[in-house]
């Protein structure tokens, strides 16, 4: 922020910095500019265009660097995880200094919280074991990956049953409980996380070859990056007592189905349909007129954009990976909506 100085008359610095990035939609491209392209940005002259371009070509191999090093991913499949659609998404986060926390009250796998990485962030699911996961990872990592090895060493189809048998009898220990959690995702049909109204796990096993269960680079690296967040097994309706103004919030819930006759798979016993959402998009506009930064995925249908049409609504393409019906995998179109 040094290196450039002043901006233009009458504007803070940081107001000509977000004009550059609503302009270019993030570092690298602004790494890129020429400095013709960076002079027509109000308040950018020639020279102080040549200082931008070396500090963001810096920021930008400093970043590229660090994201080699320590690159995370979701340590748990997750349907609708947004780790494919992060390079869509990018455009559309507000920079990292616009905001104080990041929340994601909707958690799942996490894809765009290990994506943006932010020094403060608070994450929730109503996914009790889900959470516990999360928290284990970030207090007792060792422990759990020597769990996960034994898990993985025994691993065939009588052992995933027993393993799920478990898990539903709720006699394992935190530990034991979670590496079963871990497992049985890697390891059961398609990834799911499925319950049934009695609250148990119902996923058969999957047919895999040579599953993915324990990678403990990855674990060890998210166990670092949970090191200072904070973490809470509740609805998502919580959040409005915690967020201040200035605060980043990322809703990604459970998709309002395309069809009536759409089949959605739950992650909790209970459906996320037309209340749910009508309830998620007052949180929404609560948030806005809290001062707060506020982004939301969701289905393009006409009940979601009448719900937020007062707000920004763009389309990306996805790819669905998790469907029980493999003639309908494909590409479609789903919303990202923000108020800024």
């Amino acid at each position: 922020m040094a290196l450039l100085g002043k901006g233009a008359r009458g504007e803070s610095i940081a107001v000509t910095v977000e004009r550059l990035w609503a302009k270019f939609r993030g570092l690298e491209n602004i790494s890129k500019a020429s400095v013709p392209e960076l002079t027509k940005i109000r308040g950018i002259g020639s020279a102080k265009a040549v200082q931008i371009r070396a500090a963001s070509e810096l920021a930008r191999r400093l970043n590229g660097n660090s994201a080699k090093e320590y690159e995370l991913k979701p340590f748990v499949k997750w349907a609708g995880g947004k780790n494919q659609l992060l390079s869509q998404y990018a455009r559309f986060f507000p920079p990292r200094y616009t905001y104080n926390t990041y929340f994601e009250p909707m958690v799942g796998g996490g894809a765009v919280f290990f994506y943006l990485r932010p020094e403060s962030a608070i994450l929730s699911d109503l996914n009790r074991d889900l959470i516990n996961t999360y928290i284990v990872i970030k207090n007792n990592v060792e422990n759990l990956i020597k769990v996960l090895n034994e898990y993985k060493n025994n691993h065939d189809q009588k052992f995933y049953y027993q393993v799920r048998d478990d898990y539903n009898s709720d006699v394992l220990n935190k530990i034991e409980r979670t590496a079963a959690f871990i497992y049985l995702n890697k390891t059961g049909f398609n990834g799911l996380y499925r319950v049934n109204s009695k609250g148990e796990f119902n996923v058969p096993s999957g047919k895999y070859k040579n599953p993915g269960i324990l990678d403990e680079q990855n674990l060890r690296s998210t166990s670092k990056a949970l090191k200072h967040v904070k973490l809470y097994a509740e609805s998502f309706e919580k959040i409005i007592d915690r967020v201040k103004k200035d605060d980043f919030i990322y809703f990604d819930p459970p998709y309002y189905p395309l069809t009536k006759t759409a089949k959605f798979t739950t992650y909790t016993s209970e459906d996320f349909l037309e209340k749910e959402q009508a309830k998620l998009a007052d949180i929404f506009r609560a948030l806005d007129e809290k001062g707060c930064k506020v982004m939301l995925s969701n289905s393009n249908t006409k009940f979601i954009k009448d719900l937020y049409k007062k707000y920004r609504i763009e389309t990306v393409s996805a790819s669905r990976f998790i469907n029980c019906d493999g003639s309908k995998r494909g590409k479609i179109s789903e919303l990202v909506i923000m108020n800024y």
